[in-house]
């Protein structure tokens, strides 16, 4: 595994229901695959979180962080940063 580390591949296999009705990978080796084709980024802040949806055209303006990290295409890793996979 390359790009991303084995802790955010974990949590979005784990996760990935909250963004996608049915599951888009099974595996370690397709969820990876799958993040690299939507090219998912992790970010180390909320605030980064933010910045790169602006930047990406997502309509945030006026939602808290709370709210940022609520969103269904932010999946917070354990070690403190964000998985963003926009569906």
């Amino acid at each position: 595994m390359n790009g991303f580390s084995e802790e955010c591949i974990e949590v979005f296999l784990r996760d990935q229901s909250q963004l996608f009705d049915e599951p888009v990978a099974e595996t370690p080796e397709e969820a990876e695959a799958f993040l690299e084709d939507c090219m998912a980024v992790v970010l180390d802040s909320l605030e980064e979180v933010k910045e790169y949806l602006e930047e990406s055209g997502a309509d945030v303006d006026g939602m808290t962080l709370q709210e940022i990290e609520d969103a269904s295409e932010v999946f917070v890793l354990p070690e403190g940063k964000y998985l963003v996979v926009e569906g």
